[in-house]
């Protein structure tokens, strides 16, 4: 049965309510970091991992525990260290001496949104475990393949400041984030209003607004929005002009030493339209495209030591594309 467009319109218009609705309850609680919350929706839209990176107690923890509270999902929480094992993440067997059997065990990751706190100081093993899950939907314990919860997403959170017993995440692991949001401190009337916040008695509850049920049929309707083909010419330029910037006239071939993968341009297609959806619109413009184009290209730039050298950061490469390239 076909759907016309203003069904179609409708239809977004009325998803849309619940999420922004759900953005409404997470305020309540979280003061300020409106973008954050923007962009973890966005990511709960489109099924995209977040990696966020920001100084301690920038609420990021809280916003996560909120999000799944006011979504009617389990939530679980695990503080990567480097003594963790695959195990502590995923699950293992446990010999059960009265029936003579191994018994499944699941991990922390069995769950609808799992906080990765401080990401980068679990080692190589436990990284590859979650690699899988990021990427599968299903980790293996000994030699049975398991599945995970429906929806599935990974929340990771890694402090910029302090590398000390740290291990850079693999460009093949960074490359599953959708989205690498940078969370900046708060302005100072939010730091005022969260310290009058913090010094009340009662806490302040969330109200659940959305269902796991509610979210199948808002990704759904996200995949409806539409996208003009100049600005899918406009989207795919912007990941090619990272690999090969010499072709759109931009002077950081010495700056850039490998592009974005094809993932940049699979996510930016998905969260252009998802962040249409959140404005009630059932049509992508080229100001979706250019708000998420940082989040989406900054961790999938590896930048040269002369550009590490002259302090350029892989956002300044960014917003020099930006700049040069024609919006339709």
């Amino acid at each position: 049965m076909s759907v016309t467009r203003e069904e179609g319109i409708e239809r977004i218009r009325e998803e849309g309510r619940t999420f922004r609705h759900l953005q409404d309850q997470i305020a309540r609680v979280i003061v300020g970091q409106e973008v954050m919350v923007e962009k973890l929706l966005i990511g709960l839209l489109t099924g995209g991992h977040v990696l966020l990176e920001g100084v301690p107690g920038l609420a990021k923890t809280l916003t996560v525990n909120t999000l799944a509270e006011a979504v009617h999902g389990t939530f679980r929480r695990i503080q990567f260290t480097p003594d963790l094992l695959p195990a502590d993440l995923i699950g293992t067997q446990i010999y059960d001496p009265k029936t003579t059997e191994f018994l499944t065990r699941k991990g922390p990751i069995f769950t609808n949104f799992l906080l990765a706190d401080e990401i980068n100081r679990a080692p190589a093993k436990v990284q590859s475990a979650l690699l899988e899950a990021m990427q599968e939907k299903q980790v293996t314990i000994a030699t049975e393949t398991h599945p995970l919860a429906d929806p599935f997403l990974v929340l990771a959170t890694q402090n910029p400041i302090e590398q000390e017993g740290t291990y850079p995440l693999p460009e093949a692991q960074v490359d599953r984030f959708m989205l690498k949001l940078k969370v900046d401190y708060p302005t100072r009337e939010e730091e005022r209003t969260i310290m009058d916040r913090w010094a009340g008695v009662e806490k302040i509850a969330v109200e659940p607004v959305a269902t796991l049920d509610d979210l199948k049929r808002a990704r759904a309707a996200v995949r409806t929005v539409r996208i003009d083909e100049n600005l899918k010419e406009y989207l795919v330029n912007l990941v090619h002009a990272t690999r090969e910037p010499e072709t759109y006239g931009l002077d950081i071939k010495d700056l850039v030493a490998f592009g974005a993968s094809p993932r940049a341009t699979i996510f930016l297609n998905l969260g252009s339209r998802a962040l249409a959806f959140l404005d009630g619109r059932d049509y992508v413009i080229a100001d979706d495209i250019k708000e998420l184009a940082k989040d989406v290209l900054r961790h999938r730039i590896l930048l040269t030591y002369e550009a590490e050298a002259e302090e350029i950061t892989s956002d300044q490469i960014i917003q020099k594309i930006l700049d040069q390239l024609e919006v339709p």
